[in-house]
Formats: C-alpha cells, sequence, structure tokens
C-alpha cells in the first residue's frame, strides 16, 4: 500500500518513460502496463513521472495532467507517486505543482528552469524565487534536481545549503553533479543538517562508487528498464556485500554503454528500444527532435543487453 510517510524519499525509484503511438500520441495502453511492470518490482519505494525519461520537454501541460491522471489510475495507492516539475517559467511550474498536488502526488521532483542556464548560479535570487512560487502552492516534499557544473543549472554549494535552510520541504536532491568529490560533499553536508537531506544518486554510469558513498537512493530513467538490478544493487550495498554489489555493477555495467553512450540525448530512445528488445514495449516512438536510431545502435543494445544477461527478443520496432 501507499506509503503515508514520503516525507525523506530514500530508496530506488525508477522514471517512467512515456510510449506514443505512430502517430506521437500518448499510447495510454502501454503507458499503463510500463507502470504495472515498475509497480510490479519488489522494492522500489515510489515511482516518478513527468522526468527526462518521460520526454517531459515535449508533453503539453495538459499531456503531463493526463500523465498523471493515467498514473493514479493504474498504481491505485499502491505506490508513492513523484511527479516531475519542469518548466522555464517558475509561474508555471506553479501551476504544475498546484496541479500535481491536487492529483494526489506524493512528491515533487524539481527541475532547475533552464531560463537559467545563462549564468543563474550566479544569482541564487532566482533559485530562491522559482521555489517560493512552488511552495506557495503546495507543502508537498520537494526533491530538487541537481545538475552538472558544466550546464550552466547547477546550483552552487552555498546556494543548495540556502534552499534547503529556507525551504524545509526540500527533502532530498537529486544528485547528478556527475563530480565524484562534488557529490560526497553533497552526501556529507545534506546530511548534516537537521533535518538531515536525503541524496538520491543518478550518476548510473558510477552507480556503485555513488552509492558506496552513502546514498540514500537512486533515482533513475535506467529503472524503468532495470529496476530489479537496482533494487539488488541497492540491498547488497545496505547489506555491506561488497562482492555481491560488484558482481551486480559488472551487469550494469554493459546497460551504461547501451543507455549512457554518446551522444548522450538518444540515453531515453535506448531505454525505450531495449524494453521493445524485451517485449515490455510495443514500439519505441520519440517525439522530434529526437529521432529513431539506426540500426547498428539497436544491435549495439541488444548486444548489451544479453551481456548483462537479460533475454531479449528477436523483434524489430516498427515504424
Amino acid at each position: 500500500m501507499k506509503q503515508t510517510n514520503f516525507q525523506r524519499p530514500q530508496g530506488v525509484i525508477p522514471a517512467a518513460l512515456m510510449p506514443f503511438d505512430s502517430n506521437l500520441e500518448i499510447d495510454p495502453v502501454a503507458y499503463q502496463k510500463h507502470l504495472r511492470d515498475l509497480v510490479s518490482v519488489d522494492g522500489i519505494s515510489a515511482i516518478t513521472i513527468n522526468g527526462h525519461a518521460a520526454e517531459v520537454h515535449a508533453l503539453t501541460l495538459s499531456e503531463q495532467k493526463q500523465s498523471l491522471y493515467l498514473a493514479q489510475e493504474t498504481l491505485d495507492q499502491k505506490i508513492p507517486l513523484i511527479v516531475g516539475i519542469s518548466t522555464a517559467s517558475s509561474m508555471v511550474a506553479s501551476q504544475l505543482a498546484r496541479t500535481a498536488a491536487e492529483g494526489g502526488a506524493s512528491a515533487l521532483l524539481v527541475f532547475p528552469p533552464d531560463s537559467m542556464s545563462l549564468g543563474g548560479h550566479q544569482r541564487p535570487e532566482m533559485a530562491i524565487a522559482h521555489f517560493e512560487r512552488i511552495v506557495h502552492q503546495t507543502n508537498l516534499p520537494l526533491i530538487l534536481f541537481q545538475y552538472p557544473v558544466s550546464s550552466g543549472l547547477a546550483y552552487p554549494l552555498p546556494t543548495l545549503l540556502e534552499l534547503c535552510h529556507r525551504f524545509p520541504t526540500i527533502r532530498a536532491i537529486k544528485d547528478w553533479c556527475n563530480n565524484p568529490v562534488l557529490h560526497e560533499q553533497h552526501i556529507r553536508e545534506l546530511h548534516a543538517l537537521n533535518p538531515p537531506v536525503s541524496v538520491l544518486s543518478t550518476h548510473s554510469a558510477w552507480l556503485l562508487s555513488s552509492l558506496v558513498l552513502g546514498c540514500d537512493g537512486l533515482l533513475s530513467g535506467a529503472g524503468s528498464v532495470i529496476a530489479h538490478l537496482h533494487v539488488s544493487i541497492w540491498q547488497a550495498i545496505q547489506d555491506e556485500n561488497l562482492s555481491l554489489a560488484r558482481a551486480i555493477s559488472d551487469q550494469l555495467y554493459h546497460l551504461s554503454k547501451a543507455f549512457y553512450c554518446d551522444p548522450l540525448v538518444d540515453m531515453h530512445n535506448r531505454m525505450k528500444e531495449a524494453l521493445v528488445l524485451l517485449g515490455r514495449l510495443p514500439s519505441a516512438y520519440v517525439r522530434p527532435p529526437l529521432l529513431q536510431l539506426s540500426t547498428e545502435e539497436l544491435e549495439s543494445i541488444k548486444r548489451n543487453l544479453e551481456l548483462a544477461g537479460l533475454q531479449t527478443m528477436n523483434k524489430s520496432t516498427p515504424y
């Protein structure tokens, strides 16, 4: 049943994909099956929708609302539901937060607004203004999405700590800083707060190293395909079973090569294709400007899935 106390998000949290049909419309049947597949994985602690993995950049506000409705109908309060808030506008973020709260969300994943990419890190008051708009609409727990410094969208550590002090409903960060030294600093500094703020890793390319540092869980689009392996490595770390964690990491190595090779923009295309190869999605349509993958890349995804010990099907994606 749904956890009533989700005040400190932790554990394994897959981020759901968004299936489209051949007309590039949301495929509600495929989406709800995908959500049922995820919630059937024993050991996950929540599911995230309307995030990167769902191609939220290409979803209209009404489609994001539709996604929330379909998710609530499918999950039926069996597990906490985290809803992404991704927009360049703080006013739209406020609207999305209110819609998510009214629609039964358990927590919100707050993306940095793209409008801050040209030096917004030098204006911490902009980040404060963005979160003020959101917390004005809801007291749901918030997960702050921390980007790499190179993106121009990262919150410098002093700003990150100020946001956590100023807005106590920030209960976790999804850490994608992509810097092991800074990642450890985030863990130490945020755990030292009163109350502590969780650090959820999304460093899928070096997940074992990240989790060993003391993360409180992981929130990743790769979980849309391999949530069972994320649960296994997370539990192995909790049990201090390093040999088992390393063995699972060997499997994840091949999957990281399948999903996170260059160019990174195609990572969620690749996850969709993987689910087709595994027989869990009917097709892997993506919305422009994303494009379908080459035959050579599909063969690489299939090969890496099999190297990771996952059983693929002999089928091609219909386009």
